[in-house]
């Protein structure tokens, strides 16, 4: 009876293991797009729109700032079409977190 039990339960173990499906729910993060050099501090006087346009043309990434510039998200998506139309400006970004980055699915302009 012992080993009919112990079975049982390693098919429905392995069974289990085989249905598993890892869903990540998506997030909604608000914050400005910024570049990886700045990180959302552009020096006060300058245009934020074109100091990032700048820094990602010199070869940095977009960021996510949120938390009034206390929180700099990675964007692992960095070729996410809708980022090149809102550097600087403040959004809604959709998506997963993936480790430390977001991954985007989705931007709105705020």
């Amino acid at each position: 009876m012992g080993r009919t039990i112990i079975r049982a339960l390693a098919i429905v173990m392995v069974g289990g293991i085989g249905t598993q499906t890892s869903f990540s729910a998506q997030q909604t993060w608000t914050g400005i797009i910024s570049d990886s050099q700045c990180r959302g501090d552009h020096g006060g006087e300058v245009d934020e729109r074109e100091c990032t346009q700048k820094c990602i043309s010199n070869g940095d990434k977009y960021v996510l700032v949120t938390d009034y510039g206390k929180k700099v998200w990675d964007i692992a998506n960095q070729n996410f079409p809708a980022l090149a139309d809102h550097p600087g400006h403040t959004v809604k970004v959709t998506g997963d977190l993936k480790g430390s980055a977001i991954v985007i699915s989705r931007i709105e302009g705020r």
